[in-house]
């Protein structure tokens, strides 16, 4: 499975259940019909210039240039489903439209699911969020080892991230290829093509991000009940919540594929062998919809508010959506400290990306799926658009004001600099703009914040704090995205 994480220069550069009555919604009303026209209409980047015009850009263009042929998304505002909608093709080539019944691949979005049917069974006793989890574990254990002695692997560190398992996430396996058993992706035996699954740090000490340890809670689930993982999942998660439109079922049953969203790649081809199978399916399995996943975010907080009381129990749900160690929840990514207001997921398997977006207290959010390599960024600039649009508290753009900053200023900031990992970083200065370029990349140009910090138009919005000496002369800069920072000296 690939992962929606890189090294930052790439970054730099690239990058109650619902009712059964609920349908696809379409634009009943003047308001509504608004609304949708706004949203699709008003796409936005991550960062907006003050000064420099309308930056609103529509969703067809923007699927367009991120040669996305395939786009389905769900809106969810006062605690239902307001509206939904499809774009584009199930595959390029083929003129079949996407649908709301469309299937898409959810990636990691797998994981939420799994997390609330395990805390289905820790309600019913069978399992227990901080017990040792090899003491229910019959068909596989794990591992025991320097990093067990002391500290032994919980189930709630397997949700968590916390577990320290390996194996970050999972390839898949191309149509035509020998698919795995779960037993042989957890040793790590052919036709496998991941590691064994081990602990490799001491349990409970930090998050660090594991499709192996949600694959090891497969089979967990599994020797607890008995049944096909595809099968509990069913009963416990996609009946209450009235998700008829998604299986776990690995590779994909034929009388699903009468209309599936084929992968591609980000150049636009599709993927050989049109999708990739995922024996790791609560990592990775799940093949879903927008609207499913709707129904999935509503009823998670309908159980949160207490207006529910299944698959678990509102206190177990409240665990869920609670921040545990390293800042994650139980299967599920939080914003807001100490307490979230908000829970997510994205989600990407070859040839997919997809996000789920809740909130906790305003029952608003939405789902976003493509058939894309691709996918990400323009998802984020849907959901700006969403955000603005259905005054979210969050996903804004992030709004700078330009500096006019001297020349000669400008200037004196050129050179090599060094991140102290055989990075060098060059920063050149020509016609009154500032550029930044790292090796084998292709440069581009540094905005003025003010006369000591830049930033780029890129994703993430990186930043660069010139430093300077006691007699002024430049020594380096100080970059930052998001919550990391990293210091560059400068190579005389």
């Amino acid at each position: 499975m690939k992962f929606m994480s890189f090294v930052w220069l790439t970054v730099f550069f690239a990058l109650l259940p619902v009712s059964a009555q609920t349908p696809p919604v379409a634009p009943a009303d003047t308001k509504l019909a608004q609304q949708m026209e706004r949203v699709e209409n008003g796409l936005l980047p991550g960062l907006v210039i003050k000064g420099q015009g309308d930056p609103h850009l529509k969703i067809r263009d923007r699927m367009a240039f991120y040669k996305v042929p395939g786009l389905s998304l769900a809106v969810i505002d006062g605690g239902q489903v307001v509206w939904s909608r499809s774009y584009g093709v199930r595959e390029t080539g083929n003129p079949a439209p996407v649908t709301p019944e469309t299937l898409f691949q959810a990636g990691s979005i797998s994981k939420p699911v799994t997390a609330l049917a395990a805390l289905h069974l820790v309600q019913q006793k069978k399992l227990a969020l901080d017990e040792d989890v090899n003491r229910r574990l019959t068909t596989w254990k794990v591992p025991e080892n320097e990093f067990t002695r002391e500290t032994k692997v919980t189930l709630r560190e397997l949700l968590s991230h916390t577990a320290g398992i390996t194996v970050r996430g999972f390839d898949g396996y191309a149509t035509g290829e020998p698919v795995p058993t779960l037993l042989q992706v957890l040793n790590g035996e052919k036709p496998a093509n991941s590691a064994p699954l081990r602990v490799e740090r001491q349990p409970g000490r930090e998050n660090r991000y594991s499709g192996g340890g949600f694959t090891i809670a497969q089979q967990l689930m599994l020797d607890v009940t008995r049944q096909p993982f595809p099968a509990f999942l069913r009963q416990t998660v996609f009946k209450p919540f009235n998700m008829q439109h998604s299986t776990f079922e690995q590779p994909l049953p034929e009388d699903w594929r009468k209309n599936v969203a084929v992968g591609h790649r980000a150049a636009g081809d599709i993927l050989p062998g049109r999708w990739h199978s995922y024996p790791e399916m609560a990592a990775a399995g799940l093949w879903t919809t927008p609207l499913d996943l709707a129904r999935f975010v509503i009823g998670l907080q309908q159980l949160h508010a207490g207006k529910a009381s299944t698959p678990a129990s509102p206190e177990l749900v409240r665990q869920m959506m609670t921040l545990q160690t390293g800042g994650s929840g139980l299967g599920m990514g939080l914003k807001g400290e100490p307490k979230p207001f908000r829970f997510s997921h994205s989600g990407s398997t070859e040839g997919y990306t997809c996000i789920l977006v809740g909130y906790l207290e305003k029952g608003q959010g939405a789902v976003i799926m493509t058939n894309s390599d691709n996918g990400s960024e323009l998802a984020m600039e849907i959901l700006r658009s969403l955000a603005a649009e259905y005054t979210w508290p969050d996903l804004r753009p992030e709004e700078k004001t330009l500096a006019v900053v001297d020349s000669k200023i400008l200037e004196s900031y050129a050179g090599t600099y060094d991140f102290g990992n055989g990075v060098l970083f060059t920063v050149t200065s020509e016609n009154g703009k500032l550029y930044g370029q790292p090796p084998g990349r292709a440069k581009a140009e540094l905005l003025p914040e003010s006369e000591t910090v830049f930033f780029a138009n890129q994703p993430g919005v990186p930043s660069f704090t010139f430093v300077k000496n006691d007699q002024g002369h430049v020594t380096g800069f100080v970059f930052r995205r998001g919550p990391s920072q990293s210091q560059a000296k400068r190579v005389k």
